[in-house]
């Protein structure tokens, strides 16, 4: 009994002297839960509503159960994992490659460069997103002019089911990426110069080093810009508004645009909020599964 007395005793004592570190985080907290947390919890528990314009029932599990039953929604999680699976490794290995190709440079240049691929990251969405609408335009865009000047047969870049998804992956492969290689770039500035420098000493080759010191080094940042960017792919909605609203034939339909169908075309606000759910589960799965794979810290 005494023991338990000393031990909340002591917890006590420690809460009054980091008060002060709690107060300053409560703010930060405040503006987290009114806008994140309750959110999120009232979003949930909503899920289990038949909710829409005229109706407000407790459905419970129905409403999943007929979500999974959707073959749409089968066919939206379909290409979100199609997109995400395309971009996230074309993301990495394009930060990977221009990282390691600065790498030797000084670092007024590497700034430079980084300010330039990280231009499009601050840019509006939407502005680049109708720029590459006018380039895929089938008659007098810009991509089919080049198609002829190279005497190669010109396509509906954006009205084929067969090209439309990998034509949104191209788009976003050029113009993302900006943080990750921002990211990239300042891990590998963050390691030891010896380490290298001692590689090359015992005649290892550039190929070598990047796969047996670099590499391993920027382990952690890579698990990090993996989880991230499943997340941030999974949510990909704007790009699909603006160049194919879900469409040819719900080929590009993905979950965020077929929540967002549901909720403000349909106001089937239940089945939105459920399908939101999911989409969460699946990103914990995803997450837990990359951790993982990826979890091992670097030790130097």
């Amino acid at each position: 009994m005494s023991s338990g007395v000393s031990v909340s005793s002591g917890l006590l004592k420690r809460a009054s002297k980091e008060r002060s570190g709690y107060l300053f985080i409560l703010p930060h907290f405040i503006f987290f839960a009114v806008f994140f947390l309750i959110p999120v919890i009232w979003g949930i528990s909503y899920s289990f509503f038949n909710y829409t314009l005229f109706e407000f029932e407790f459905w419970g599990l129905k409403g999943y159960a007929k979500l999974l039953a959707d073959r749409y929604f089968w066919i939206a999680l379909r290409n979100t994992f199609y997109y995400t699976a395309g971009i996230v490794p074309l993301w990495l290995i394009k930060a990977l490659i221009i990282s390691v190709l600065l790498f030797p440079f000084a670092t007024r240049l590497q700034t430079a460069f980084k300010s330039m691929f990280y231009l499009p990251h601050v840019s509006s969405l939407v502005i680049i997103s109708m720029i590459w609408l006018w380039i895929y335009e089938p008659q007098y865009g810009l991509l089919n002019a080049v198609m002829k000047l190279l005497h190669l047969p010109t396509q509906i870049w954006l009205g084929n089911r067969f090209l439309a998804m990998p034509s949104i992956i191209f788009m976003q492969f050029v113009m993302g990426g900006g943080s990750t290689i921002v990211l990239v770039s300042a891990a590998l500035a963050g390691i030891p110069p010896s380490f290298v420098e001692v590689a090359r000493i015992e005649g290892a080759n550039p190929v070598q080093i990047f796969f047996k010191i670099l590499l391993p080094s920027i382990k952690p940042i890579i698990l990090y810009l993996v989880v991230m960017g499943t997340i941030n792919s999974f949510q990909v909605f704007t790009q699909v508004y603006v160049l194919t609203q879900g469409g040819p034939e719900f080929s590009t339909t993905t979950m965020v645009y077929q929540i967002y169908y549901r909720a403000f075309e349909n106001f089937d606000l239940g089945a939105s909020l459920a399908q939101s759910v999911l989409m969460m589960l699946v990103l914990v799965v995803f997450a837990v599964i990359q951790f993982k794979w990826l979890g091992g810290e670097v030790e130097y």
